[in-house]
């Protein structure tokens, strides 16, 4: 029996892939918002995925990222790579929208034709980053980026998700940030494949490069390596880039299995998504009671948990009634 030939792409979709910035633009905003059209274009994208590097970079707010991360493009650029940035602004609580405007600090590198930069809002997302960042990625390297940077909202022990959509991380510091070790949570640390102390003409950095190396090796494995910057001269964005490169070679999987890493991790992204879609819309009353019923020992937590799950795929029907 003869397969059925690959239906076309669309034109847009087609030129999207090619890395026309508009049509780019389309495909990105057609995943950010789940649209008629994002099942298409992620179907066009996934074949062609796994050929970019993807660096997280997260840190205290004010520590300069978006500076860095601006001086890092610049340098990519420099070497020929072709740049996505996902920026993860935080949202603004009465549209849901970016408000912090990463965008106009990286006015300078994203005019170029060969760079990409997308703010996304975090609309509440507490790893750091928006539900749709993975799938934005996504498009970015199916799109030719060869580089594709992710900054986060800023760093705490909730803001390690990064680690498990990058190959690797980034974190970002700077002196006269208070307790400069305390303000470093473990969890952070630990996910951290590069220390970079940014604003590094300041007298205090090297107090906070000895005292980041120390803490380093408390974490398990080789301690990361940390590399001093100052961001806004460019300087040392040139040997963290080779640091990067150099420890994302050893990260990055073979393509196959590179895209099969990465359609798991969107996959397993929009079902969660679509669980909580439908978990919110649950009727209030008959939530509480299922919450009564639990209270009164007439059901168990295990019990209520799965009726929920029952009711989830259709969040009309009230739960089942258990034995």
């Amino acid at each position: 029996m003869t397969a059925s030939p690959t239906p076309a792409l669309p034109s847009w979709l087609a030129q999207a892939i090619a890395g026309n910035r508009a049509a780019l633009a389309r495909a990105i905003t057609a995943v950010e918002e789940d649209s008629a059209d994002a099942a298409r274009v992620l179907e066009a994208v996934y074949p062609r995925l796994g050929q970019a590097l993807v660096v997280g970079f997260t840190g205290a707010p004010g520590v300069g990222k978006s500076t860095l991360v601006a001086a890092c493009i610049a340098e990519a650029r420099r070497r020929g790579l072709k740049v996505g940035v996902v920026a993860i602004d935080p949202s603004s609580p009465m549209s849901g929208g970016a408000v912090l405007g990463d965008r106009i600090r990286m006015l300078a590198v994203a005019s170029d034709q060969n760079v990409y930069v997308r703010s996304l809002a975090a609309r509440g997302h507490l790893g750091g980053l928006s539900a749709a960042a993975s799938r934005v990625i996504d498009v970015l390297d199916a799109a030719g980026k060869e580089l594709i940077i992710v900054e986060t909202v800023g760093v705490g022990q909730s803001e390690t998700e990064v680690s498990g959509l990058a190959h690797l991380t980034v974190l970002v510091c700077a002196p006269g940030m208070g307790d400069d070790v305390q303000m470093i949570k473990a969890g952070v640390l630990e996910t951290a494949d590069i220390l970079a102390v940014n604003k590094a003409d300041m007298p205090e950095a090297q107090g906070v490069i000895r005292q980041l190396r120390a803490a380093a090796h408390l974490a398990p494995g080789d301690p990361p390596p940390v590399v001093a910057t100052v961001a806004t001269a460019g300087s040392g964005a040139g040997e963290l880039l080779d640091v990067v490169q150099r420890v994302g070679a050893s990260k990055m999987l073979p393509r196959a299995a590179e895209r099969l890493r990465r359609l798991r991790h969107t996959l397993e992204a929009m079902a969660k998504e679509e669980l909580q879609r439908r978990l919110a819309g649950f009727d209030a009353v008959a939530f509480d009671q299922l919450c009564e019923r639990v209270i009164a020992g007439n059901c168990g937590f295990q019990g209520a948990i799965q009726d929920l799950l029952d009711w989830a795929p259709t969040a009309v029907s009230k739960p089942q009634e258990r034995a």
